[in-house]
Order: C-alpha cells, then structure tokens, then sequence
C-alpha cells in the first residue's frame, strides 16, 4: 500500500521531499544566515515569490505602501539601468531577501532561536538581518534603506571629481600586509585623492573605494609590487564605505534616532565589527559607521567557523555570498536561496 501511495504521489506531481521541515527533522545542525547586499539586483527577481506565496505578496506589496510607489513593477518588468540606481537597487534587493526568507520560514517551520546560531548581511544586507531576527520592522527598513540609497547618491554627486570601487584578488599577501602597504600608499596620492579598503570579501578578495584617480593609482603601486593580481572595476554609481560617504553617515545618524530597534531573537554579526551584538542600543550608531567603515565579511565568516559554524543559507537575489563563503570555508555547506525552485528544492 505505501509503494503504490508512494506511485500515486509521483504520478500527481507532490513532492515528498518538502513534507520535511525544521519542525519534526533532527538530522541537522545550528547554522548561519546570510543577506546580499547591493549588486545582485536584476529585472524580474522576485516575481516567481510574488506570483506564487501569499506570504511573498504581502511583503512587496507592504514595500510598495511604504515607499507610496509601485517597487515592485519596477523590479519585475522595469528598466535595469533605473533599478540599479542605489536609491532603487538597496530597497529592492532587501524586499526581494525577505520574501524569500519568509516563504522559506513558513514552508519549512524555520525557528531561529531553535535552528539557528547567527544572522549576518553584507553591508545593506545588514538591515535584511535586522529585520528577520525582529529587531527592525520592515517598514523601517525599507524606509530607511532608500534614504540610504539617495544619501549615498548625494554625498558624491556636487563633487567634480569621479569616484571608483574596484575588486582586487590578491597574491602573495595577507590582509594585515595589504593594510599596511595601503596605509603607507595613502600619504602618497596627490592632495584630495582617496583609495580606502571598503570591503574585505575574503582572504583572497577586497574592494577598494575613493576617488578614481587614488583607486587607480593604489591599484597600480599595489600590483608593481606584486601583491595584487587582477583588478576589476565595479560598476556602481557611488564609493561606498569609505570617508567620501561621510554626508550619507550624516544623513543617517539623524534618521536613525527616530528608529526602534528590539532586542534581536538571534545574534547579529555585524559588518563593522565582525562579532555578534544582541544589544538594541548599538545598532544606530553601527549601522551608521557602516556607511564609512570597512565591511569586514571575512571576520564574520571566520567567526562562524570559529564557534563550531559548518553549514549557512542565504536569502537573496544571485549567488555572489555562496561563492564567496564556499572559496573561503571550503568544508562548509552553503546552500543559497534565490529563487522559488531553490526554496522548493531544499533538502534538510
């Protein structure tokens, strides 16, 4: 009787597989969840949660109410160079993040306090975090990441000079080395140049940001001396994490202080820090020095693996942070969650 329930069952499409959840299985481990940030947006991301999860619906549509225009026809038929202005791109991709996170929640009875051990983003990523461990409400996020798009925007758009993020593999060198010779590089760009480390990606990767012509100028000083190899310039419209954002930090300071913040259900790593916090009343000030500081995504991995982490999901449009995660903590599982099919593929 179970085989031939079991040929039904196949024969009118249902997948057994997603009978399992959190709930009932105990063949896992506490793990790590992990958010995008700015980058992986793209024209129709979102559209298969939005015309399949109610769940999903509800929160575009909240988005939408809050922002007091349709996002979402932006993001699943609009134009790609208007969804990648910042103002567009960072409410976008943190919508999109928290879909995906609250279909796969309530699809597979996810717990966090019982599941899971730490929640990270990567820079706007960050407020995704913030807003699945219940220390910020949507609302807010969604607010407060637009006014961070368009004060990322402005900080640079009265100066005459351009701006450039550019992504370095690195050889031959440790991060601590690459800091110093960085640091010994700055007091040799000319008056009013700047070439700051905006992220530290992994071992192998960083990102430099400031104006075009200190970047390019740090760029080539650190490859003459053998310790950088390819250099790939980022195509954003502002250089983000570094002291040329100051007037965004500003911007955000003020903002922040009108926001509530609750005592998180999990940990958060943070990217200035590269640690947990649980504490409220540090996140406004962190997520303002976030604006200017380095991302320490490297840190936050090593601390997952450091305190027994192995196994990671992360919520979001593309794969760049699975990539990443899995070059630099090669026996981790990182199993990423962008789409509906990966939701309906899941396997505990």
């Amino acid at each position: 009787m179970l085989r031939l329930s079991l040929r039904r069952g196949l024969r009118s499409g249902l997948d057994f597989s997603r009978r399992a959840s959190f709930a009932t299985s105990t063949a896992h481990s506490k793990f790590a969840i992990l958010f995008p940030g700015q980058g992986a947006q793209y024209v129709g991301m979102g559209k298969d949660l939005y015309d399949t999860y109610p769940v999903a619906r509800d929160v575009f549509e909240q988005a939408n109410e809050t922002l007091g225009e349709d996002l979402a026809s932006l993001m699943f038929a609009g134009d790609q160079d208007k969804l990648t202005l910042t103002a567009n791109a960072q409410p976008a991709i943190l919508v999109t993040s928290i879909a995906l996170f609250r279909v796969f929640e309530s699809e597979y009875k996810l717990d966090l306090l019982k599941h899971c051990a730490y929640v990270l983003g990567h820079s706007l990523g960050e407020y995704s975090a913030l807003v699945a461990v219940g220390a910020l409400d949507l609302g807010d996020a969604v607010k407060l990441v637009r006014l961070r798009g368009q004060a990322m925007q402005e900080s640079v758009s009265q100066r005459t000079e351009p701006t450039a993020m550019t992504a370095l593999v690195l050889q031959g060198t440790s991060i601590d080395a690459l800091k110093t010779h960085l640091g010994a590089i700055q007091p040799m760009l000319p008056s009013g140049e700047v070439a700051q480390l905006a992220n530290i990606n992994s071992s192998k990767q960083v990102v430099l940001s400031g104006t075009r012509r200190g970047v390019g100028l740090a760029v080539q000083e650190l490859q003459a001396r053998r310790l950088a190899a390819r250099a790939i310039d980022l195509p954003v419209s502002a250089p983000f994490h570094c002291s040329l954002m100051a007037p965004a930090a500003d911007t955000m300071r003020e903002a922040l202080r009108n926001i509530t913040f609750r005592t998180p259900v999990l940990p958060i790593i943070t990217n200035v820090l590269g640690e947990p916090v649980s504490d409220p009343a540090q996140f406004p000030e962190l997520l303002v020095r976030q604006v200017t500081h380095t991302v320490q995504w490297l840190a936050s991995q090593h601390y997952c693996q450091d305190h027994g982490i192995q196994d990671f999901i992360s919520f979001g449009p593309g794969r760049v942070l699975a990539n990443l995660l899995k070059r630099e903590l090669p026996k981790a599982t990182i199993r990423p969650i962008a789409t509906t099919n990966d939701i309906k593929q899941f396997r505990l």
